[in-house]
């Protein structure tokens, strides 16, 4: 188990900065996370199954607890049921490929938000300071024209409709919501929303678009848009 370099209290708790409790079965990840959040002045506490999670999670009594959808003894949509009988602790799903079911799951079972795996800094702080300030029940949703994506919901709603993506859709319409009406370039695409600083997979994103635009019934290609030579960009068209 990670602990975090300084002891957090539990009785008469004073902290100054927030707790993170990981619980993921990948250790290494797990140490790299902690090292660069607690140069960002976050304490980590790191546990490798949702039975350690459970013990942790009530013994020191973490501002925001971050699961792997992959948990083992204890699986992830498990332990937010246990965690929600008794404490009302934000509570941040890991989802990579093959995790949209979980994801919905976790949600339903009163997960906060589904954030990817492998973990990003940037989008983790928001969250985990919003815990620390009792902000995490504050709604997080983007709209654009007639699209509307609720990050703690995982959700999607075209005119009201709700659109079920598969997780890397819902990560690219969120990266295209972030930035619309700019453009985006294959390349960003490719570093925020697969990680990866692969410019050659430019077919990978344009079956995701493809698939993404039938989804949102944008079947004139006018609110995701292509930028021949350089990328997409998102634009409301009813505007």
């Amino acid at each position: 188990m990670i602990q975090p370099q300084t002891a957090p209290e539990v009785d008469g708790d004073t902290r100054t900065a927030p707790m993170l409790l990981v619980a993921d079965p990948e250790v290494a990840m797990v140490h790299d996370l902690a090292a660069v959040l607690e140069r960002e002045g976050v304490r980590v506490m790191g546990v490798t199954d949702g039975a350690q999670a459970l013990l942790q999670a009530g013994a020191f009594r973490p501002d925001v607890v971050l699961v792997s959808a992959s948990l083992p003894v204890i699986g992830a949509v498990e332990f937010v049921r246990a965690v929600r009988l008794t404490r009302a602790i934000p509570v941040l799903l890991g989802v990579g490929e093959g995790h949209a079911q979980q994801a919905v799951q976790a949600l339903t079972a009163g997960a906060t938000a589904c954030v990817a795996r492998p973990y990003r800094v940037p989008e983790l702080l928001p969250l985990i300071h919003a815990a620390f300030t009792g902000e995490a029940g504050t709604r997080r949703a983007l709209v654009v024209g007639p699209v509307e994506l609720d990050v703690n919901a995982y959700q999607v709603r075209v005119g009201g409709r709700v659109v079920h993506l598969p997780l890397r859709e819902f990560e690219l319409l969120h990266y295209l919501m972030r930035n619309a009406h700019r453009t985006v370039t294959r390349e960003q695409i490719m570093r925020h929303v697969w990680n990866s600083t692969e410019t050659t997979s430019t077919n990978t994103i344009a079956v995701h678009v493809k698939r993404l635009r039938a989804r949102l019934g944008d079947n004139d290609d006018q609110l995701i848009q292509t930028v021949r030579g350089v990328g997409y960009r998102l634009v409301d068209r009813t505007a």
